[in-house]
């Protein structure tokens, strides 16, 4: 069965996850600074956005393809957190690049949680076979 939810958000997260690693890039070739941040502080807001992304990403997507290929990619839930998650992502992105607290990188970590919190207890509910079909089977 194709997971289409999960891979037309794979596959829109990687555009993203490449252009930050190209912010990443043009920063270090500009102040020609091969590792670390060297004290550059716009190059550590490129390396921990992009940081930040690798981190948190590719769990959310395994969950994501393992909801969906139990549950069935016909969930609108499933869409949603594919939404979701691109809106989070590029918030956080937005957001750690300007002066903290702000509201884009505030929305980004808060959806980011949520989104974990909810695909996890999601993939629970089916590994435990209580055949949670989304979010709804919970209340």
């Amino acid at each position: 069965m194709p997971i289409f939810a999960t891979l037309l958000t794979a596959g829109t997260l990687g555009l993203l996850f490449f252009v930050l690693s190209l912010r990443v890039v043009q920063r270090r070739l500009s102040g020609m600074v091969p590792f670390g941040d060297g004290g550059d502080q716009a190059l550590l807001e490129r390396v921990r956005a992009h940081g930040n992304f690798a981190e948190y990403l590719p769990f959310l997507l395994v969950l994501m393809a393992g909801v969906e290929i139990s549950a069935g990619h016909h969930s609108p839930w499933l869409w949603g957190a594919g939404a979701t998650m691109v809106l989070a992502r590029i918030c956080h992105a937005i957001g750690i690049s300007r002066p903290s607290p702000n509201a884009f990188r505030s929305v980004g970590v808060v959806l980011t949680w949520v989104l974990l919190l909810a695909l996890s207890l999601w993939a629970l509910a089916i590994g435990l076979g209580l055949g949670a079909s989304g979010p709804q089977d919970f209340v």
